[in-house]
Order: C-alpha cells, then sequence, then structure tokens
C-alpha cells in the first residue's frame, strides 16, 4: 500500500540549463508529520550525503525560508524551480505500508541527480498548509544531518521517536496506535493509569524475564513512545 508518494521531474546531468519541478504530490501530513512529512524527511536524509558539502549549508536556511513563506531567488544548489516539467528525467520516490511496518521505495537509478531530490522535498514541503509546514520542515531538516543508511534507523531519526518505532499505525493515529500498545481504553485515558500500565508492562519486556535483547529493546522503545503520546494528549 502506498502511503506517500513524491514526484520529481530533473533535467539530465548533462544538460546546460539544471531545471527541477514537482509532479504527483501524495502527501498525507494530518496528524503532523504524517506518511508525507516522512517520506519528505527520507528523501532529503537519502540523497543529501551524494550533495557537494559546501553547498549543503544553502539547504537548511532554504528550508527556513520556504518554511516562512519568502520568495525563492533562483537558482537555488544551481537548479532552477519551475512549474512545466516537458523533457526532463521522471524519479518517484515512495513510503509503502506493509501490514503494519512501514518500508521506502526511493528511485535512485542510474542518472539521479541527488541536489534535485533534496531540493523537491523542500519545495514539496512549501505547498502544505501552513499549520502542518513547520513540523515537516523540522523532520526534513533532521533528515539533512542524516549520515547513515537507508533502513528503519532512518525513520526513528527524522520521525524524532528516537526509538525503533516504524509501526504504520504510529503516524495514521498516534492515540489509537498507543492506547494498543499499552492496552488501554480510550480516549484520554487518566494519566495515573498510564503510568501505571507503562510500569507493569515495562517490568514484562525487561530483559531479565526471558527475552531477548534486542526484541526487549524495541518493546521497551514502544511502550515509552506509546506514553509519551498519551501524556501530551
Amino acid at each position: 500500500m502506498v502511503l506517500a508518494e513524491l514526484e520529481v521531474f530533473q533535467s539530465r546531468p548533462i544538460a546546460p540549463t539544471r531545471r527541477l519541478a514537482l509532479g504527483s504530490c501524495v502527501l498525507p501530513v494530518s496528524p503532523a508529520p504524517g506518511f508525507g512529512g516522512l517520506l519528505l524527511g527520507a528523501v532529503a536524509a537519502a540523497f543529501v550525503t551524494e550533495v557537494d558539502v559546501d553547498l549543503r549549508p544553502d539547504l537548511e536556511r532554504l528550508s527556513h525560508q520556504v518554511e516562512q513563506g519568502l520568495r525563492i531567488p533562483q537558482p537555488r544548489l544551481r537548479h532552477r524551480f519551475q512549474t512545466d516539467h516537458v523533457g526532463l528525467n521522471r524519479r518517484q520516490h515512495r513510503l509503502l505500508g506493509d501490514g503494519e511496518r512501514m518500508q521506502l521505495d526511493l528511485d535512485d537509478a542510474a542518472g539521479t541527480s541527488p541536489g534535485p531530490q533534496v531540493l523537491a522535498a523542500i519545495y514539496a514541503a512549501g505547498r502544505l498548509p501552513i499549520e502542518s509546514r513547520g513540523p515537516v520542515m523540522r523532520v526534513i531538516r533532521r533528515g539533512l544531518l542524516w549520515r547513515g543508511a537507508v533502513d528503519d534507523h532512518l525513520l526513528e531519526h527524522i520521525g524524532g521517536t528516537g526509538a525503533a518505532v516504524t509501526a504504520v499505525g504510529r503516524y495514521a493515529d498516534p492515540e489509537a496506535w498507543a492506547l494498543g500498545v499499552l492496552g488501554l481504553v480510550g480516549p484520554s485515558p487518566d494519566r495515573k493509569d498510564v503510568q501505571r500500565r507503562f510500569r507493569d508492562l515495562l517490568r514484562v519486556a525487561h530483559p531479565d524475564h526471558g527475552g531477548g535483547q534486542t526484541a526487549a529493546a524495541e518493546r521497551i522503545a514502544e511502550l515509552t513512545e506509546a506514553r509519551r503520546i498519551l501524556l501530551v494528549t
């Protein structure tokens, strides 16, 4: 199942004029950052390491300018952003859902220039409703700092959980997901009930109860994130 999609059109690397345009963008961002925000952050993270080091500071500046709705002089990162995509090469980046797991499907075929992919993520965020733009841009800026592999840990990093929480439900309906993880009935359970249930399940999840270290760490991370969501809701 496709959770989010970003279509990018870029000029060929050998073209004298470097151009960039956006195509179809399916970017659900409610509740923010949503699946759309995760995809944009992942695109920024996956391609930023291939961008010239001297050009990277301009990406963060651009993200703040676009977030504020400022007029953006062109070109940026040597690419001109335009509406028309006739004659440009197409790239498609998607966030997929497989059951309760998310996975990235990023187009890095031969001839894919990294700069336009990162720029496209930032410009796409600029088209979002103003109330969603800030949270999504923060996810993109976390992506700009990523220097690892394109895997679950990338989604953890840009999602800001700091833990192995990549369940589809975590972003589709955070409160319902958190209630399910803690086995509570909603909406808005009492804070004391949340804390009590968290402590009980945390004891069960501890490695001393026979679980493996990796499974225990993932379960503890899941419980911690569920508690955080319910206590700030």
